[in-house]
């Protein structure tokens, strides 16, 4: 079924894997900062700290310690989302907050992104944690490797009614 209503930015935004050698500007990189710390916050706590990589080196050594993040070969940069769970209860929830942000905004600039999880796997968090200089203090709760996209995938959404209850279950 169409909708009437134009297909807005959290619809166009898909998982992307393949990317150009186009690097992406400072400018671009400084826009996605911003919109991951314009996301809500509980009690404002603001608990993220953001690691950003645009060298090729570190990028394929975070490849090596994670299992998951082959196409961090041809991403040109990758967003390692930390929170300080010393900080706030609630850093999950706003560091994933921040993570939705950043990906929404690499969409609106013509980027691609896709989120790579770390937080809750010990062997991940470790190796991240050492190959990016976080201190003890600090988890890393996902890397996101954003790029030029070299794949299209057409805006959609995986709404599901049976999910939905009004008014209460």
């Amino acid at each position: 079924m169409t909708h009437p209503i134009p297909v807005p930015n959290i619809l166009a935004r898909r998982s992307i894997r393949k990317f150009t050698d186009q690097p992406v500007t400072p400018e671009q990189i400084d826009t996605l900062l911003r919109a991951a710390m314009a996301a809500p916050s509980a009690r404002n706590d603001k608990p993220w700290h953001f690691v950003y990589v645009t060298e090729r080196a570190m990028l394929d050594r975070l490849v090596a310690v994670h299992q998951n993040a082959k196409m961090l070969h041809q991403a040109t940069l990758c967003i390692c989302v930390c929170g300080e769970p010393g900080a706030s209860e609630y850093w999950e929830q706003d560091c994933s907050a921040a993570t939705e942000n950043i990906l929404l905004a690499a969409t609106g600039l013509g980027l691609g992104g896709v989120w790579l999880g770390v937080h809750p796997k010990p062997d991940r968090e470790a190796n991240v944690r050492e190959a990016l200089g976080i201190p003890e203090s600090i988890t890393p709760l996902n890397l996101i490797a954003i790029g030029h996209p070299a794949e299209a995938k057409e805006a959609r959404t995986q709404y599901d009614a049976g999910r939905v209850h009004a008014g209460k279950w």
